[in-house]
């Protein structure tokens, strides 16, 4: 009998159970746990038949060795016991119950040993067991997707990405200079944490609370004011496993990320860039406050090796994602790194630009999309994607003000050069409205959708 036969059995049971006025919520709750062990993918029903079968030969097994005579009588028992149901309820409605009633107890049996196993590795919560097995499956199922990027955008995409797959990898600028990521890289000698920080919260599965830890700032203790527990914890991590990779690696197993987080190179590299005016910048920090136009930007050590994982992630993926981000001290840094940009324009996969929705005062002012995308090809010599998202729809008067006086505005689409730069346009509305302050993000959800989406239609 098929699945759909049990489940419309089930059905008229429970109407009976309605009449009789017996139905509740938690008996029709429990029917639908049930049947969700039967769902395609888990690599449940298999093993539950394995099971039965392994019962069946031990039976056969113990019937050889005692020369069948327990076998025969509880056999003879059996064909009483059936032969009396039949002539007391017909076998066209006895049959269907009695197999209904075993897959029951099979159901039953196997949801409470299971959930007892379960208990012992999760708090308690409201969540199945079964839930979280589909949802896992699911996620395992999803595509390979790369994303690039620094700051607080990457961490934003990421959040929204990992309700679609756990096949993510964040690849993250090592360029910061400026805050607690700065004063460690200073006296500690270690790569910026502060990035891979951000991206390991948002792809754990307690975001809200491992952010809150990892975000936390101490505002009192010797040389403890101003950093984050997420920055200090990463600094212990690398200095217990050696390195950076090794310390994002161990840290992601402990917090059970969905993806892995790398660092584009393993390098210290320090940013300059050169000015309008002539001045040469040094230090992702300075570059943002010497409040110039920027022509040209570079890292040195110039051609940084790329950290393997980061380049071999990108040849397996589905979909690349560059930023969103600040232009040229969170997106560009990371394609400042030969082999990654390489590697990057060398897939035939779609790839895809995020552009921010606010200019940023001293890296992109006056900026338009098009001026976004011929900043990325000046400064890695590739066209690296071949689509652009953008915000489709105005932000609301309040927060135009509130970013007017920071001589921050939103970032025209001039469609016919995007056309002529030979970029596709996916415009949506992405945006994000703090109602009470004006501030603007993107919407870590609502992107994750429109991406996925996008990857769909072009990859069908």
């Amino acid at each position: 009998m098929s699945t759909g036969s049990f489940k419309h059995t089930f059905r008229r049971i429970m109407k009976l159970r309605l009449h009789l006025g017996l139905s509740n919520y938690r008996s029709h709750r429990m029917i639908n746990q049930w049947f969700k062990w039967l769902s395609p993918g888990l690599f449940i029903k298999r093993w539950m038949a394995v099971s039965a079968t392994g019962v069946l030969v031990a039976s056969l097994g113990l019937a050889i060795s005692t020369g069948m005579t327990p076998i025969y009588y509880i056999l003879q028992l059996l064909k009483n016991l059936l032969g009396w149901i039949t002539t007391v309820v017909p076998n066209y409605i006895s049959g269907p119950l009695m197999i209904a009633l075993g897959v029951v107890l099979v159901l039953w049996s196997q949801t409470r040993s299971l959930n007892s196993i379960s208990e012992a590795f999760y708090p308690a919560g409201d969540e199945q067991l079964v839930d979280r097995l589909l949802s896992h499956r699911r996620l395992l199922r999803g595509p390979k997707i790369v994303g690039l990027g620094g700051g607080t955008g990457l961490s934003t995409l990421l959040r929204g990405l990992k309700e679609y797959s756990a096949n993510i990898t964040a690849i993250v600028t090592v360029a910061d200079d400026g805050g607690s990521s700065g004063r460690l890289r200073r006296e500690m000698g270690v790569l910026p944490p502060g990035d891979i920080r951000n991206c390991i919260a948002a792809l754990a599965d307690e975001e809200r609370l491992l952010t809150e830890l990892f975000q936390y700032r101490f505002t009192a203790g010797d040389g403890l004011t101003g950093h984050s527990f997420g920055n200090l914890f990463l600094t212990a991590m690398s200095e217990i496993e050696g390195d950076l990779e090794q310390a994002i690696a161990a840290s992601s197993k402990v917090l059970a990320i969905r993806g892995q987080v790398l660092p584009a190179t393993l390098t210290d590299v320090n940013l300059w860039a050169k000015l309008a005016d002539g001045r040469r910048i040094h230090g992702e920090s300075s570059i943002t406050e010497a409040k110039g136009k920027i022509l040209t930007i570079g890292c040195i050590p110039p051609n940084p090796p790329a950290l393997p994982k980061a380049v071999q992630a990108i040849l397996e993926a589905d979909l690349i994602i560059i930023g969103p981000g600040s232009l040229y001290t969170s997106v560009i840094p990371n394609l400042l790194v030969p082999e990654i940009a390489a590697a990057i324009a060398s897939r035939n996969v779609p790839r895809i630009y995020i552009c921010n929705i606010m200019t940023q005062p001293g890296e992109t002012n006056g900026y338009t999309v098009s001026d976004h995308i011929k900043a990325i090809d000046k400064a890695c010599g590739y066209q690296l994607f071949d689509a652009v998202l953008t915000q489709g729809t105005v932000p609301p008067a309040n927060a135009l003000i509130r970013y007017a006086q920071e001589d921050s505005h939103p970032v025209i689409l001039d469609r016919d050069m995007v056309k002529q730069l030979g970029r596709r346009i996916v415009m949506s509305n992405i945006m994000d409205v703090d109602p009470d302050t004006g501030y603007l993000r993107h919407d870590p959800y609502r992107l994750a959708q429109v991406l996925l989406r996008w990857f769909g239609k072009t990859n069908p």
